[in-house]
């Protein structure tokens, strides 16, 4: 049998939207396909192999042309299939069924066309939430709950308006799966403590203690969720009441579902379920896809869900955006007006129903916003900043930028390649010094915690790979570090692969120094309560160097001061989300070096990520 040409792929593989793996993949359908085999099905199922490589869960065909080439399409490249015409093609091939078929691609009436294991991936979260999501756990004896409330959420005074905190914790109680979003200093953490607290409080009125669990994506952020909760439950918790079980703070979810070495599955699943009642996710915006359906199939029937993150943060790495898509995007949380009358009872709050979004979708009422900035005050340049990037505004974040007026946001143009060592010499020796003259690892660590040099991108001359190296040259010419060979003293790390017989994980920074007493160069890391452990270079897991890292790498980080250095051309990883992430990093003062074209370009563009999830749980 002859199978269609393979040159239609060619131009878009020598325009490096399409890799081997992608050509493969389309070789393969054809293949199945058999005589039904076309050079329809050939592009359709190299671009979604691409696309869930580029974060998308399918390939919406309507959106085909801005998903392959988002810096627009070249003029020599042949256009794609209208969207409709093409679907209508491919669903008369074998390979390609609708939903609830067992066959290699899926494409549902959306003209969206899906690997078969990230459709079923998509479907599961959608059940599970569907089924989870509408569900509302038993209110407690007639005012023990609103009492209980007004005791962890005091009124702050007249007039400071709607306590949103407040609201997201009625909700969590009432409700089986909830989401609480915000931005920094919003009090996600702080909301989630006395969360705990009301269980705490009122499960022991129920006869019978909780098994909460909290979880993260991340090592980093599974210790400082942990860290956070366990320096509130003196306050909140009854030491001796047995009723509550945390257990022993946070795990990466990794590490909470139990991995198998060298397989994609975990020892938690639908036939062995988490031994839990509560689970509580934080910096859920970095969860994909897979992960996340296969956490909700973990977990026991009648357990709650709470997910804690910034909607408008930068998404997973891998396929999906969604935290974004069960918040419904742009859409304004709200609730129902059944819902928002029991939330009203039992928290004494007056909630605007102009909040309400348009639609019955399982999530409607089970989204809180918190809106409240304890870090960025109305006049706090960061703040401001941070705000017009989220509206898309580019003249208001130029406007910022330009008039110098505020002391913790500043800006200046990109230096040339040549003159950068120059310009991160002024920025990075005084900080970076207090880290690397600090007496023991703890100081060292925690000077090292207060800056950071954020890169867009890994590669090219503005990447974190040459900034790193850069920024070696300036301390070894300044005699703050001796760079001889890989281990010298004073080296950041961070590592990039969760090793758990190590109990290091992806996100964990640490610097190389010698024991106390001793010589011999050791990788320093925080431990639990305020102890550190020290391991043998030798044995780390892989790991760079961490003077600069990825906008990507810094989720779930926080510093005092940040330099965010921008490349000079146009990248499609340069978007409002990147830029907003790098932006809200900084608790103090962030330094921008880039040119005012790529600041505006990413600003104007949102990260769009092809899926049919939000369409599943916010459309009637």
């Amino acid at each position: 049998m002859d199978l269609p040409n393979h040159d239609v792929l060619e131009p878009l593989r020598q325009a490096g939207v399409l890799g081997e793996l992608d050509i493969r993949f389309a070789g393969l359908m054809a293949k199945l396909a058999a005589e039904e085999a076309s050079e329809e099905l050939f592009l359709a199922s190299a671009l979604t192999s691409r696309s869930t490589r580029a974060g998308h869960v399918c390939l919406d065909l309507e959106r085909a042309e801005e998903i392959a080439f988002p810096e627009g399409r070249p003029t020599d490249l042949p256009p794609f299939p209208p969207g409709a015409a093409w679907a209508e093609r491919l669903v008369r091939i074998p390979v390609v069924g609708p939903p609830g078929e067992f066959t290699p691609l899926v494409l549902d009436e959306c003209a969206r066309l899906y690997l078969h294991r990230y459709w079923s991936y998509q479907e599961t979260l959608i059940r599970w939430i569907r089924k989870h999501g509408a569900c509302e756990a038993s209110v407690p004896r007639p005012g023990a709950l609103r009492h209980a409330l007004d005791r962890l959420f005091p009124r702050e005074g007249a007039g400071s308006g709607v306590d949103w905190q407040k609201v997201a914790a009625c909700t969590a109680f009432l409700r089986r799966f909830t989401v609480i979003s915000g931005g920094p200093g919003t009090g996600k953490t702080t909301t989630v403590t006395r969360i705990l607290a009301l269980f705490h409080e009122l499960s022991g009125q129920q006869g019978h203690p909780l098994r909460i669990s909290l979880a993260a994506p991340t090592g980093k952020a599974a210790a400082r969720l942990g860290e956070t909760v366990h320096g509130a439950a003196h306050e909140l918790f009854d030491p001796g009441s047995g009723r509550v079980e945390v257990l022993s703070g946070a795990a990466t979810l990794h590490r909470l579902l139990g991995t198998k070495k060298g397989s994609p599955y975990f020892r938690h699943n639908a036939a062995h379920r988490l031994p839990l009642d509560v689970l509580v996710v934080d910096e859920a915006s970095m969860v994909d896809l897979a992960l996340m359906a296969k956490l909700v199939q973990a977990l026991p029937p009648g357990a709650r869900l709470i997910l804690l993150g910034d909607r408008d943060q930068l998404a997973s790495v891998e396929a999906g955006a969604v935290l974004g898509d069960i918040c419904g995007g742009d859409r304004e949380p709200g609730f129902s007006p059944s819902f928002r009358s029991l939330l009203e009872r039992e928290t004494g709050e007056r909630i605007p129903e102009a909040a309400s979004p348009p639609g019955e979708g399982p999530v409607q009422d089970g989204v809180v916003l918190l809106r409240k900035s304890r870090r960025f005050g109305e006049k706090s340049g960061l703040g401001r900043l941070a705000r017009f990037i989220n509206k898309g505004d580019e003249d208001g974040v130029m406007a910022l930028l330009r008039e110098g007026a505020a002391d913790d946001v500043s800006w200046s143009p990109l230096p040339k390649p040549g003159e950068l060592a120059g310009v991160l010499r002024k920025s990075v020796l005084d900080p970076f010094a207090e880290a690397l003259n600090a007496s023991t690892p703890a100081r060292a660590l925690e000077r090292f915690d207060r800056f950071r040099i954020l890169c867009a991108l890994r590669e090219g001359p503005y990447g974190v790979t040459a900034v790193n190296a850069l920024v070696e040259r300036v301390l070894a010419e300044e005699d703050l570090i001796r760079l001889q060979g890989p281990w010298y003293r004073g080296r950041p790390l961070l590592v990039t692969r969760n090793d758990y017989e190590l109990q290091l994980f992806n996100g964990d920074v640490g610097v190389i120094l010698p024991q106390e007493g001793r010589r011999e160069l050791r990788a320093c890391f925080p431990a639990p309560g305020g102890a550190l452990r020290s391991i043998h270079p030798l044995r780390l897991p892989q790991h760079e160097t961490a003077f600069a890292v990825t906008v990507h790498k810094s989720q779930g980080s926080e510093f005092e001061h940040v330099l965010l250095v921008l490349p000079d051309r146009p990248s499609p990883i340069m978007t409002r989300e990147l830029l907003y992430t790098a932006v809200t990093r900084a608790k103090a003062s962030v330094e921008i070096r880039a040119p005012e074209s790529i600041i505006r370009a990413a600003v104007s563009r949102r990260t769009r990520r092809s899926s049919g999830l939000e369409d599943a749980l916010w459309k009637a």
